[in-house]
């Protein structure tokens, strides 16, 4: 590992800058929302004096994330939010940029924490999350930084979830931002982003054909959507499996076949999870799957597939391909593990198109300004981005990819509200 001892920081190995630099130069160009956002905040400095530690995914789009947030005039510390999602090419890259960011693929549990704790050394005033990690450990262990944080985002359904049920209990000690629920985000990262990135994992993990397969999504919701539509367009015949009565029928309605788990797992050729929720797959789904299943997940945390269970039925394994593990169970079938049950998108491959992320990260952007400007005034617990950021972001996309928009008059907008007016 590398380190230094004047801008702190801890990544794989500072000789892949240069590829690193390559890979966010890439990203850039084809990120014209977040781009505008730094060319029009970095005279303002709207950010200096705030000290942002940030847990999230270190991949070429984040590094530009940290760019605009950085020339916004924020001081920045980093950490991944997940073991297996960090590109070690550009977390050097950002360590070069004087970036303290403690990020490497591979990364063990205490390497993990040890890492978030370390972007907690500098007192951060604001924190930014995807998987609310980094809020819950300020919260488990470190306390006394309430009185410097003013705010916070989260960027996942399932670290939103978590976070409105601790603010429920009165837990929840500093507002957050609830990204994920802008619309430009959960309607368009969640679904096209997760869509594309997680078959592109299970594809770089594989090289299996989608088409005539039998493709098991669990969790019909915005991701899972995503991933039946990608999975349907490549020519596999898509079954989902739900909890959620009115998410069954959308899918049964948008042509996707829907069953229980226990009556999937006999028929799935390739299960994809996508629910937030553990034990999907479990002992009982494994003893009836094909010889030759694979089973991957795309939900952020790794409790979504049972790995003890898979651990314990199995009488030997055998890496075959990166993230591909062979688990052979004792009456001789054969069941492929993807990317140890990690999110597949970004273990095994490079996490959502650039372009996806584009307003994703315009919305953390902005959740950091909005935190800047007014989070001492905000109530501790979960808030929204107004609608008329979403609208803007939206706007400069459109913009970007050079389409225009009709406008309403003012007569239309005062008959959009005229209850006077009759059929």
């Amino acid at each position: 590992m590398s380190t230094t001892t004047e801008t702190p920081f801890k990544v794989a190995d500072l000789d892949l800058a240069d590829e690193g630099r390559r890979l966010i130069d890439w990203a850039e160009s084809r990120m014209p929302v977040l781009m505008s956002l730094r060319e029009k905040f970095a005279q303002e400095q709207p950010l200096a004096g705030q000290r942002i530690a940030g847990c999230l995914h270190v991949t070429k789009e984040t590094a530009v994330l940290i760019r605009t947030l950085k020339a916004a005039g924020a001081e920045v510390a980093w950490s991944g939010c997940n073991p297996l999602s960090t590109n070690d090419a550009v977390a050097a890259a950002l360590a070069e940029e004087d970036i303290r960011i403690y990020a490497w693929y591979g990364q063990d549990v205490d390497a993990f924490y040890w890492s978030i704790d370390r972007t907690l050394d500098f007192r951060p005033t604001l924190t930014l999350d995807d998987g609310a990690d980094l809020i819950f450990r300020v919260h488990a262990k470190h306390p006394g930084l309430f009185e410097d944080i003013i705010g916070g985002s989260e960027e996942t359904t399932t670290g939103v979830h978590r976070l409105r049920a601790m603010a429920d209990d009165g837990k929840l000690a500093y507002p957050v931002i609830a990204v994920n629920d802008a619309e430009t985000k959960w309607d368009f990262d969640n679904v096209y982003g997760t869509g594309q990135s997680s078959l592109d994992g299970i594809l770089r993990a594989t090289s299996v054909l989608f088409a005539g397969k039998n493709f098991v999504v669990a969790g019909y919701g915005h991701c899972g959507k995503g991933c039946a539509m990608r999975a349907k367009g490549a020519g596999a015949h898509v079954i989902a499996t739900e909890v959620k009565a009115t998410a069954a029928l959308k899918a049964l309605l948008e042509g996707v076949q829907v069953m229980p788990m226990d009556e999937a797992a006999k028929v799935g050729d390739i299960f994809l999870t996508a629910t937030g929720m553990k034990d999907i797959l479990v002992k009982r789904h494994f003893e009836t799957m094909k010889d030759g299943a694979i089973v991957s997940n795309t939900g952020h945390y790794d409790c979504e597939i049972n790995l003890t269970d898979l651990n314990e039925m199995t009488v030997s394994k055998r890496t075959l391909r990166d993230n591909c593990v062979e688990h052979t169970l004792a009456d001789g079938r054969r069941i492929y593990l993807l990317a140890e049950g990690r999110l597949v998108n970004l273990a095994a491959a490079e996490g959502h198109p650039s372009e996806v992320m584009d307003m994703s990260f315009a919305n953390q952007f902005q959740a950091m300004m909005m935190l800047a400007r007014e989070g001492k005034d905000l109530a501790n617990g979960v808030h929204e981005l107004p609608e008329e950021l979403d609208q803007e972001i939206a706007r400069i996309k459109l913009e970007a990819m050079g389409i225009g928009l009709d406008q309403l008059t003012e007569d239309q907008v005062l008959y959009a509200t005229d209850y006077s007016q009759g059929t």
